[in-house]
């Protein structure tokens, strides 16, 4: 997920909206956007999927 703003010039902006890093500025195509944003390795991201794919520690499962 990307917020792109576009500049006075006609260029673009766009930022990461998980960790709210700009990923690039004054970019002249929507196409070399989509490049720049492919290859954005947002930490925020990973984090956050990884988190969703553990399973708690069978300490903490509770058993009937």
């Amino acid at each position: 997920m990307f917020s792109r703003t576009q500049n006075d010039n006609g260029t673009y902006n766009t930022r990461c909206l998980y960790c709210f890093m700009t990923i690039a500025s004054s970019v002249e195509s929507t196409e070399e956007l989509q490049r720049v944003e492919a290859h954005h390795a947002c930490p925020e991201k990973a984090l956050a999927d990884l988190m969703m794919q553990r399973k708690p520690p069978e300490s903490l499962v509770h058993l009937r």
